[in-house]
């Protein structure tokens, strides 16, 4: 079981314990109107702040419901709240983690008037604004367990910094908030409680234990809290084993060239082929390759413009489109090129691209991102060519390799045969002991043909992290090469010799990416960045500085292994085992797969055979939510398309619904209850 799913589940115990607790205590007509309300209350101001970030009401009147009625009263309020106003700011997998966190504000509310029934205008600030820093704290770790990365105080802390601005926002505004109106509308619904209290001639069963502050305050949602203090205790014990998707990518950015461009390492001339995996990569930890700019203002993008000349080739063309689809430009309008139509066009007779099946599933993938279906006689034909052992190989016939099955088995459908037997393959014929796996047979381990793999897997809806030999598992092998400035080795330096452990740093991170994020081809665009970042210095040499934590966007959610050395000067080069030395091979223009000998491509080192071209499958969309946990669509209140006004009016319109149906379900329980 995964630390994710371990946290999840820990976040329904909580609300299950909340709700339950709520409903255990029979609270009467007059508090379930008033509960209500104020959560009406909480979602029309959610819903008319939306236009400012983080700066809204509804944390403190969470807090004054808990304070005034209880923890109980509290806890649902602050629940209700997240999961009725998401339906217009947009339900997902935040909404739960979102009514723990407002829910336990109201439990905080219920502390505090255990301490004093009589608390100060500044008590409550603080008390608003600590629970500011505690809700954006746990939507920040919230982001770790929907969008995947490794489980660290680094990684939480990387989020933490990222959303600083956000959480200032946020405990500005509740501290104001409770400065300027705490006092009186606490006063108001402490009267409105006492004014409505009464017994039925003997004290409630209930009564007694209001002496009893400890089991009072369990009962007051400490219960709830304490099932996420012990879920995140069993989280803490969790090995780290993911990736640090953010780190890479920050390494990508600093090692890029003056041109916009990608060499295979940091001091090589950008090359097209480089250049496309790294924006790959860069899309997928959820960073759109148009913000990215290199020290001259420079994109990738502008550098693949400025060469597209030299993309002929079909695996050029399918890796292109897909990088320029991952940025959310159009393909068949690039540089007065249509890549798409280009591509369609070198298709064989029987369906396949230079009749290698890594190029074949690398074609249908990019195709398929690009909106095209006729794909079905290519995919046949893959069908058709795999291995008896379930793999596909560089030919067919040829023997089976993890590169050229990790992207097939993203072609195919998932729930189709030949992908649970390319599943079957990489489970007990391609891994090794410590979780790697190599490129052929008798290749070296390697994370490029690793995150291939994962990528594969992951395609067909299988678990990576199910995948172990030796008590590792496939993406624990990818987190134990990554070196400290965020970038990937490609081998492990005590399996092999170092000058070929340590080579093509930027080619290799490019690659493995993809798998450390948790991803597959093709890559979704992830959003633009306000303000496309601009760099004040140039960095040199393979290492690079290691650049300042920031946060993983969501992408969602949870990087790749290809190879691509062999692209030097030649018009089709190989993708598969990274060769030694890592200096060559990026200024040149970008190749396709290709297998020793075909068409004057170089040949390929001894340890393996040709790597395929990508991969493929649905991703969905994760990488749309902020490092404060809130979803986007409430920071940006043009994606709805509606106006502050019109946001105040329906906030408005959703209190008066929900108000009228706590009023008349209070009438409706005294009518048949007590005859009122």
């Amino acid at each position: 079981m995964s630390w994710e799913l371990v946290s999840f589940l820990g976040v329904g115990l909580v609300l299950f314990a909340g709700f339950a607790w709520y409903e255990r205590s029979r609270p009467p007509a007059q508090v379930v109107a008033l509960v209500a309300a104020l959560a009406a209350l909480a979602i029309a101001g959610r819903i008319a702040f939306a236009p400012f970030p983080n700066m809204k009401p509804t944390t403190d009147i969470v807090i004054f419901s808990g304070y005034a009625l209880g923890g109980a009263p509290g806890f649902a309020v602050g629940a209700l709240t997240a999961l009725v106003s998401n339906f217009f700011f947009g339900q997902g997998p935040w909404t739960p983690w979102q009514m723990v966190g407002w829910g336990l504000c109201g439990v905080l509310g219920a502390a505090l008037a255990l301490r004093t029934r009589h608390a100060s205008r500044y008590a409550l600030a603080a008390t608003c604004g600590f629970a500011g820093i505690l809700y954006g704290a746990l939507l920040n770790f919230s982001t770790m367990a929907t969008f995947g990365g490794d489980l660290s105080w680094r990684y939480f802390l990387a989020l933490e910094v990222r959303a600083i601005p956000f959480e200032i926002a946020h405990v500005v505004a509740n501290v104001a908030l409770a400065l300027i109106a705490g006092p009186a509308m606490v006063r108001m619904l402490t009267r409105f409680r006492q004014r409505f209290e009464w017994e039925r001639g003997t004290p409630a069963p209930a009564a007694p234990r209001r002496h009893r502050p400890l089991g009072g305050a369990l009962r007051g949602g400490g219960a709830a809290a304490l099932l996420l203090v012990v879920a995140f205790l069993a989280l803490a014990a969790t090995p780290a084993h993911a990736a640090s998707v953010s780190h890479a990518a920050d390494w990508l950015e600093s090692v890029q060239n003056g041109d916009g461009g990608f060499g295979p390492s940091a001091s090589d001339e950008s090359g097209t082929a480089t250049t496309c995996w790294v924006m790959l990569g860069l899309e997928a930890a959820g960073r759109n390759p148009l913000d990215v700019t290199s020290t001259k203002g420079r994109t990738p993008v502008d550098f693949l413009r400025r060469e597209v000349g030299s993309i002929g080739s079909p695996g050029d063309l399918a890796r292109t489109i897909l990088a320029l689809e991952g940025a959310g430009l159009d393909p068949r309008d690039f540089a007065d090129r249509n890549l798409v139509a280009e591509l369609l066009a070198s298709r064989r007779d029987n369906g396949s691209y230079h009749g290698w099946p890594n190029s074949t599933a690398f074609s249908v993938i990019a195709l398929r991102a690009a909106g095209v279906d006729g794909v079905q006689k290519s995919l046949d034909w893959l069908r058709k060519v795999q291995n008896e052992d379930g793999g596909w190989g560089d030919t067919p016939g040829s023997p089976s390799t993890t590169d050229g099955t990790g992207a097939v088995m993203q072609a195919l459908s998932p729930d189709s045969k030949a992908a649970g037997h390319g599943l079957f393959y990489l489970r007990h014929q391609a891994q090794r002991k410590g979780g790697g796996f190599p490129l052929g047979a008798n290749g070296t381990v390697n994370t490029m043909s690793t995150a291939w793999a994962i990528q594969g897997i992951l395609a067909v809806g299988g678990d990576p992290g199910s995948f172990r030999r030796g008590s590792v598992s496939a993406p624990e092998y990818l987190a134990h090469n990554q070196r400290a400035d965020g970038s990937y080795r490609y081998a492990n330096p005590d399996q092999t010799a170092s000058e070929v452990a340590n080579q093509t740093p930027v080619w290799v991170t490019g690659q493995v990416l993809v798998a450390a994020a948790g991803k597959f081809y093709p890559v979704a665009a992830p959003p633009r960045a306000p303000e496309p970042k601009q760099k004040a210095t140039s960095s040199s040499g393979s290492g690079g500085a290691s650049p300042d934590l920031t946060a993983p966007p969501s992408g969602s959610a949870p990087s790749a292994s290809d190879l691509k050395r062999f692209f030097q000067d030649s018009p089709a080069g190989s993708a598969g085992q990274a060769p030694a030395g890592g200096a060559g091979g990026g200024g040149g223009k970008g190749g396709d797969l290709g297998v020793p000998g075909a068409d004057g491509l170089p040949e390929i080192p001894a340890t393996g055979s040709a790597v395929p071209e990508g991969d493929l499958g649905s991703v969905p969309d994760a990488s749309s939510a902020q490092a404060s946990g809130e979803p986007a669509a409430e920071a940006t209140a043009d994606d709805s398309g509606s106006s502050s006004a019109g946001a105040v009016v329906l906030g408005l319109l959703a209190g008066c619904v929900l108000f009228g149906a706590g009023l008349a379900g209070r009438r409706g329980w005294m009518r048949w209850r007590y005859g009122l």
